[in-house]
C-alpha cells in the first residue's frame, strides 16, 4: 500500500520565502540589471540539463546560479505558475488547480480570463507596472485580465500554435520601442516540453528534442540581446512549473472500483485527484472514498498534510487524493492507453523537481542551489526589479544567496 511521505524537508540553502511584508532591495543601483525576463518552459524537469540537448540552457546554469526547484502542490501548471509570480502557495492564491469549482464563480478552467479568478493576489507585473515599471507578458497565465485594475503594458492573448521563435521574436520587437517604452520586465512561455512529456515520457528521445527546439529559441533571444547591446544588462531567470513522471497503462487506479464516479463532483483527476460528494451522497463518499488506497491516500481537505500548504480555500475540493508517483486515478471513460509523463504528484518527488536558472547582473556564477521553492521566485524577481512586493509565503531575504554581496 502507498503511504506518501509527509515529513517536512530541513530548509538548507537560498530562494525560500519568509514573513516580511515587502522584500529587500539591492545595497546601490549597480547591483540590479536593467530588465528581467522570466522565461517559463512547461514541464522541464531539472535534470533535463546536461543531457546533450540544451547547450544554451546548460552554459547559462554554469555561468549563472541554478539547481532544481521543488514546485508548489499540486504540482500542475496553473497554480505553480501563478505561485512563480505571487510569491504565494495555491492555497493563498486562489489558483488551486488546473480546474476547480468556485463557490460563486463557479467553475474555473484554463481557459478563463474573468478577473475574478485572479484577484486573490498580485503578480510581479501588476506590482512593477504600480512602481512605474513597463512590462510585457507572452502567454503567462493570468496576464490576459486586469488584476487590481492592472494590465501589463505589452501582452498577448495565448496562441499555441505561435513558434517558440516568434515568441523571442515578440519579446525583441518589444525592447526595440523606444527607450521610455520598452519593458523593465518581460515574461516568456514555452509549453511544447511539457506536451510532449505527456505524450511520450520524460526520458523518450520526442521530449528531448522538445527540450532542444526551446534551448534553440533561448539561444535566439541570447543573441537578439547581445545584438542589441542588452545582454549585460539583462537578467534571465529560467524556470519551470513542475517536472514530469513516467505513467504507464499498468499503473493506474480505477476510481470507478472505488466508488461510483455519479457520486462524485471530479474536480481535477490524474496524478492528483480532487473531489466533491454529489448532492446526497455525503455519507457514501466519506465511508468508500477517504482513507487509504493501493497507490492513493484520500482526506478531507482540512486533514491535508501541513507541509503541502493546502486545504484551506474555499475554492479547494472537499476531498484531496495524492496518487502515488507513477500512478493516475482516473475514470474507466477515460482509460490510459499508452505510456507517457504526468505531474500534479507529492512536490518533494524528485520526478517533480522544476529547472531554475538565474543568470546576468548581480548573479554569483557558479552558484549551486540546492533547496529552492517556487515561492522564492517571485521576491527575487521584485529584488532585481528594485520594487517592494507584497508578502509572500517564506524568507525573501535568503535569495540574496543568489547575488553578489
Amino acid at each position: 500500500m502507498f503511504k506518501p511521505t509527509f515529513s517536512i524537508l530541513a530548509l538548507t540553502v537560498a530562494l525560500t520565502l519568509g514573513a516580511c511584508a515587502t522584500t529587500p532591495t539591492p545595497s546601490s543601483r549597480a547591483d540590479r540589471p536593467d530588465r528581467v525576463i522570466l522565461i517559463s518552459i512547461d514541464g522541464f524537469r531539472d535534470d533535463y540539463l546536461n543531457r546533450g540537448a540544451t547547450p544554451v540552457l546548460d552554459r547559462l546554469a554554469a555561468e549563472g546560479a541554478h539547481g532544481p526547484m521543488r514546485p508548489s502542490w499540486p504540482s500542475v501548471t496553473f497554480p505553480n505558475h501563478y505561485t512563480l509570480v505571487t510569491g504565494l502557495h495555491p492555497d493563498h492564491h486562489g489558483i488551486v488547480s488546473n480546474r476547480f469549482f468556485d463557490p460563486t464563480l463557479g467553475t474555473f478552467t484554463m481557459q478563463s480570463k474573468e478577473t475574478a479568478w485572479w484577484d486573490q493576489a498580485e503578480p510581479i507585473w501588476v506590482t512593477a507596472e504600480k512602481a512605474g515599471l513597463k512590462t510585457g507578458t507572452m502567454f503567462w497565465p493570468g496576464s490576459e485580465v486586469e488584476i487590481h485594475g492592472v494590465r501589463p503594458s505589452q501582452w498577448l492573448a495565448f496562441d499555441q500554435s505561435m513558434s517558440g521563435d516568434a515568441r523571442v521574436d515578440q519579446i525583441l520587437s518589444w525592447l526595440d520601442l523606444p527607450v521610455d517604452q520598452r519593458p523593465q520586465l518581460g515574461t516568456l512561455y514555452f509549453d511544447i516540453v511539457d506536451t510532449i512529456g505527456h505524450r511520450y515520457g520524460p526520458d523518450a528521445p520526442e521530449t528531448l528534442e522538445a527540450a532542444a527546439s526551446v534551448d534553440a529559441s533561448i539561444g535566439r533571444l541570447v543573441e537578439g540581446l547581445k545584438s542589441r547591446g542588452l545582454s549585460d544588462s539583462t537578467l534571465l531567470v529560467v524556470v519551470a512549473d513542475h517536472g514530469m513522471a513516467a505513467t504507464s497503462p499498468e499503473r493506474v487506479v480505477w476510481i470507478d472500483d472505488l466508488i461510483d464516479p455519479e457520486q462524485l463532483r471530479i474536480g481535477y483527476s490524474g496524478a492528483v485527484l480532487t473531489v466533491d460528494p454529489a448532492p446526497g451522497h455525503e455519507a457514501e463518499v466519506q465511508a468508500k472514498l477517504v482513507g487509504e488506497h493501493p497507490h492513493m491516500e484520500c482526506r478531507n481537505k482540512a486533514d491535508v498534510p501541513t507541509r503541502l500548504a493546502y486545504g484551506s480555500n474555499p475554492r479547494v475540493a472537499a476531498i484531496v487524493c495524492l496518487v502515488e508517483t507513477g500512478w493516475v486515478a482516473v475514470t474507466r471513460d477515460r482509460p490510459l492507453t499508452r505510456a507517457g509523463g504526468a505531474h500534479g504528484y507529492d512536490n518533494q518527488a524528485p520526478e517533480m523537481r522544476a529547472v531554475f536558472i538565474a543568470h546576468g547582473p548581480g548573479v554569483v556564477a557558479g552558484r549551486r542551489l540546492t533547496d529552492l521553492d517556487s515561492v522564492d521566485v517571485q521576491p527575487f524577481l521584485a529584488r532585481m526589479l528594485g520594487v517592494q512586493a507584497p508578502v509572500g509565503d517564506g524568507r525573501p531575504q535568503d535569495t540574496l544567496a543568489i547575488t553578489q554581496r
